[in-house]
C-alpha cells in the first residue's frame, strides 16, 4: 500500500496524519508550526515524506457550508500549488472536503482541561489542545479520503 499523509492546513499550524498499513490504520502524527513561507512548510513536509516513505498527500480543502469554494479554499489551493512546485512530481497531491473535521476532532478529544489551579487553561494548554485537534482533524481528512476510495473501488 502507498503510505499517505493527511494535512489539515491552518493559519498557524499544520496538522499531519499518516496511513501506513491500510485504511484502518490512520493515526494522527504531528503538528507543525507554519513556516514563514511555503518553502519552509515544504521542507518540513518533504522531510516527513522521506522519513515515512510516503508518496501521497491528502490535503483538507476548506469548502463553505453549501459546498462551494470560497477565499479559504483559494488560499489552500495556492499553498498546495507552491508545495507541488517545490516537492516535484514524485508526490501525489489530492484534496478532500474538510468541512466539520475540526468540530469532529474536538468531539473525539473531548473538552479542553482546566488549568492546574482549576481555573481557565493556560496559553500552553490551549496551544497543546489546538495542536491535538489539528492532528486529529488531519486523521479524519485522510480517513474520509481512503473511505471514499474504498466505496468507489471495493
Amino acid at each position: 500500500m502507498t503510505v499517505a499523509l493527511g494535512i489539515d492546513l491552518g493559519a498557524k499550524r499544520i496538522g499531519i496524519a499518516i496511513a501506513d498499513a491500510g485504511p484502518l490504520s490512520v493515526r494522527p502524527l504531528i503538528t507543525l508550526a507554519r513556516g514563514r513561507d511555503v518553502a519552509a512548510d515544504a521542507a518540513a513536509i518533504g522531510e516527513l515524506l522521506r522519513r515515512h516513505d510516503a508518496t501521497e498527500l491528502v490535503i483538507g480543502l476548506p469548502l463553505e457550508a453549501a459546498g462551494q469554494e470560497g477565499p479559504q479554499a483559494s488560499l489552500t489551493r495556492d499553498w498546495v500549488d507552491g508545495l507541488a512546485a517545490i516537492l516535484g512530481d514524485g508526490v501525489r497531491l489530492t484534496f478532500q472536503d474538510e468541512r466539520l473535521t475540526s468540530h469532529l476532532a474536538e468531539q473525539r478529544l473531548g473538552p479542553m482541561r482546566r488549568g492546574r489551579s482549576g481555573g481557565p487553561p493556560t496559553r500552553h494548554q490551549r496551544d497543546e489542545y489546538r495542536s491535538r485537534v489539528d492532528r486529529e482533524a488531519a486523521a479524519i481528512i485522510l480517513q474520509d479520503a481512503l473511505d471514499a476510495r474504498t466505496e468507489t473501488h471495493p
